[in-house]
């Protein structure tokens, strides 16, 4: 199987979207003749023209605005917002527009669009560039909320979410761009709302998204020489959220660690611990530990930021806690 970027991945299952179905159109900032902030839509363009591939002014109010209208026209639209930190700008677009129609209207009226965001630090872009507010959306009903790690999810979730018929925040990791996967040339979707088991163990379940995924596969590989034997499992959505397949991980191993990279108190983390106490607390040996960035700004400073997000060596010491007692 071919190899290819994580940035590849989505720029494919872009263009495939647009050529099965022309209602499907882009619109961001810079996203045409530059090619996106990040090169995602490089060469789209050239390819579809200036009417399905939209560069717009510099006010995500705009591009939100613009496409809840066109998806409620009867298109469906791919809307890029820069950075998750200025979806703050969005925020009435899409928690008191977008996500409410469907049931405002009794079905009649329905805002089937994407926004794809890039969320995470780790490249020293301060406090206003680097934040992780995927819980934020998880909290409102009527939006879908996908975290892909890794090029294959990214390219067959973000082909379900334009076929989607509900809003849906997909959030891309600025550090995952040029990231290496195997990625399947023939046609394939991912549904959302079925996480997937990246790794199989039986001593302890590892539950993590987005980047979090590589560190915790490079931690499991580590811990794997002390003898513990790391089981983890992406969601790769959030909501919908596959808690049972979390759930049959937690009954086999009896432990659980939850990693995220965005900050600790509210974090989406909490929720599926909850849900983990709720529904198979009896199968729990150890308590459970949660990893996630510090309940602070993030800083600027490399090692500041480092110290800011969780890291390799921050998971094995969490599932070091876990497993203490095995």
């Amino acid at each position: 199987m071919r190899t290819i970027t994580y940035r590849e991945a989505i720029r494919e299952a872009l263009r495939e979207e647009m050529l099965r179905d022309p209602t499907v159109f882009l619109i961001g900032e810079e996203i045409g003749v530059y090619g996106g902030a990040y090169a995602v839509t490089k060469g789209l363009l050239d390819e579809f023209g200036k009417e399905r591939v939209m560069d717009t002014p510099i006010s995500e109010a705009v591009i939100a605005g613009a496409a809840v209208g066109a998806a409620l026209a009867g298109t469906r639209p791919v809307a890029e917002i820069m950075y998750i930190d200025f979806v703050t700008h969005c925020m009435d677009q899409l928690v008191n527009q977008a996500a409410k129609i469907r049931y405002m209207s009794g079905g009649r009226a329905k805002a089937p669009m994407v926004l794809r965001t890039q969320g995470g630090g780790g490249r020293e872009n301060a406090a206003q560039h680097s934040q992780s507010l995927e819980a934020w959306f998880t909290h409102v009903p009527g939006v879908r909320v996908v975290m892909p790690g890794t090029p294959y999810d990214a390219k067959g979730l973000l082909k379900s979410s334009i076929r989607c018929d509900d809003p849906v925040i997909f959030i891309e990791h600025k550090l995952l761009y040029n990231s290496k996967g195997e990625v399947p040339e023939q046609e394939y979707t991912i549904p959302l709302g079925v996480a997937d088991v990246k790794r199989q163990g039986k001593d302890v379940t590892l539950v993590c998204y987005s980047r979090m995924v590589e560190f915790s596969l490079k931690a499991a590989q580590q811990l794997a020489g002390e003898g513990i034997d790391v089981e983890v499992v992406d969601p790769r959505s959030l909501n919908p959220l596959d808690i049972e397949t979390i759930l049959a991980s937690v009954r086999k191993t009896g432990r659980v660690v939850i990693c995220h990279e965005a900050c600790k108190t509210g974090g989406f983390g909490g929720e599926i611990a909850a849900q983990i106490a709720e529904k198979a607390f009896d199968c729990l040996d150890a308590p459970i530990v949660r990893v996630a960035g510090k309940d602070i700004v993030t800083p600027n400073v490399q090692v500041l930021e480092r110290m800011a997000l969780p890291q390799v060596e921050d998971i094995i010491q969490g599932v070091r806690r876990c497993v203490k007692s095995l």
